[in-house]
């Protein structure tokens, strides 16, 4: 359903009378959803007035992408969520066809929304960056000064017809905005621009421009400074693949090296692929009062069959589990929040049981919201098999090659079959992680319909999938005798309630 006008009290009003109707089957218990409709890139992520906020892509009216609006939770612990009302929709010329994405931060005591406006006239589509003000950090107001960034001030050095997603923040006295575009010659980039008072703007730079290996458009960029290192995150499209990266037809990626602030040119180091999972996509990062830098991702991705709007239950995508960031040896490492642990109830405990190619099964222990903390000894094993979720006919399916140090996570055998506009169809995805003193470390974070491995605290893979029929058991094998050192198993308390 497309409407040719929208209000923000309609579409609260919208929401209000309508997310009893959501069917709850694939809900998840502790990732942030919409309480209807489509959700996408996470916005406006920030730390404001003792809180987090978290804006998201949002369009109530359908579970299928449409006109974007604002959607808006906050919490104080980045576990238990709180739905607001709806923060932006597009009602203004300059942003007619979608409020698109961007961020926040806090001047003066107010929350400035910077945000891309989207238009579309005679078959081309026109993107300005925008800004709205909040007292409170729930009812916004636009500038009359939008759109703040236009074709003017990109002076031939972008292309207004893709350039958005404005990630915002302070560095001394001065405000500066990353914002992406393409070039000429159809490679992504990021621009950085600054300003004095977040309303009048100037251009600084073409701060990083990609090359025919990285993508025809990069998205959703964001600099931050982190462990003496500075990161610029993106989530190029159509990246080409290159070895065990780069599958899905949207990446992300963490550029890391040193920002030239004279030049306003970032020196590369190294690049690499942040999430080795099928359904990762637009992480925006902030840093919050205790100085840690923190990410969140929409945890869906670009043009696949979503079993949520094709069984009409109203809804579609999720956020992803928020996640701490370090730099360790110039790559970019995740560990699930830490609050996140607080909020477990351990349930099972297991220690040194041999695993050979006789399946060793664990009845019934795995649910909606499951926690699995793994330590194997693989020393004298050739490889490691564990079927997760299983029942008589499915599951998914998670292989460790002791040889070529390779870990698969695998879809093909469970649920609802999930395609995409890939050249080949994707069922799994696979990732390269050193065992640590001959042992395999995994953490298991499932959630209804995702599940988040934190592997060897080195790399993650996250996937979505939608169970036929609810599997409870694991099942471990291996080729040679692979050890159980110890197992955890628990459940995330449901915290998340719209």
């Amino acid at each position: 359903m497309k409407k040719s006008k929208f209000t923000l009290d309609e579409a609260n009003r919208f929401v209000e009378t309508n997310k009893h109707k959501v069917n709850r089957k694939y809900r998840h218990h502790y990732h942030v959803m919409a309480p209807i409709g489509w959700i996408n890139d996470p916005n406006g992520f920030v730390y404001f007035q003792d809180e987090y906020h978290l804006f998201f892509q949002y369009y109530p009216y359908d579970s299928q992408w449409g006109p974007m609006h604002w959607g808006h939770v906050k919490s104080k612990d980045l576990i238990h969520w709180e739905e607001l009302p709806i923060a932006l929709v597009p009602d203004q010329p300059y942003d007619k066809d979608g409020c698109f994405s961007g961020s926040a931060i806090e001047k003066d005591g107010k929350l400035y929304l910077m945000y891309t406006g989207h238009v579309e006239k005679e078959n081309k589509t026109y993107q300005t960056q925008c800004i709205a003000i909040s007292e409170d950090g729930i009812h916004f107001d636009k500038v009359a000064q939008n759109p703040v960034i236009d074709a003017k001030l990109l002076k031939g050095h972008g292309n207004i017809h893709d350039f958005r997603d404005p990630k915002v923040f302070q560095r001394e006295n001065k405000y500066y905005s990353v914002v992406a575009s393409k070039n000429e010659l159809n490679h992504g980039q990021i621009l950085l621009f600054e300003s004095n008072d977040l309303i009048s703007w100037s251009f600084t730079s073409i701060l990083l421009e990609g090359d025919e290996t990285q993508g025809i458009m990069w998205e959703c960029p964001d600099l931050f400074y982190l462990d003496g290192k500075d990161v610029l995150i993106m989530s190029p499209i159509q990246i080409p693949k290159k070895g065990l990266s780069y599958h899905n037809v949207s990446s992300t990626v963490a550029f890391i090296g040193e920002v030239d602030w004279e030049t306003g040119k970032f020196q590369v180091e190294n690049y690499h692929e942040i999430d080795f999972g099928l359904d990762f996509y637009a992480p925006q990062t902030l840093e919050d009062d205790q100085h840690r830098r923190i990410m969140i991702a929409w945890m869906q991705m670009w043009h696949r069959t979503l079993p949520t709007h094709d069984l009409d239950h109203k809804w579609a995508g999720a956020m992803s589990l928020p996640r701490e960031l370090r730099v360790k040896e110039n790559r970019l490492v995740q560990k699930p929040i830490s609050m996140v642990y607080t909020n477990l109830e351990y349930q099972y405990g297991f220690e040194n049981v041999t695993v050979g190619q006789t399946p060793v099964y664990l009845r019934q222990v795995v649910h909606d919201n499951t926690y699995v903390h793994l330590v194997a000894d693989l020393s004298q094993a050739t490889s490691l098999d564990i079927q997760f979720a299983k029942n008589i006919h499915e599951s998914l399916q998670l292989h460790y090659d002791v040889a070529t140090e390779i870990f698969t996570l695998s879809r093909e055998d469970v649920g609802y079959s999930i395609t995409g506009t890939e050249k080949d169809v994707l069922v799994q995805r696979q990732v390269h992680v050193p065992l640590v003193n001959q042992q395999l470390v995994l953490e298991i974070f499932r959630d209804t319909s995702s599940i988040e491995l934190f592997i060897n605290a080195l790399e993650t893979m996250t996937m979505t999938f939608y169970e036929i029929e609810a599997g409870n058991d694991i099942v471990f094998s291996s080729e040679g005798n692979a050890t159980i050192s110890s197992i955890e198993i628990g459940q995330v308390r449901e915290t998340v309630n719209y």
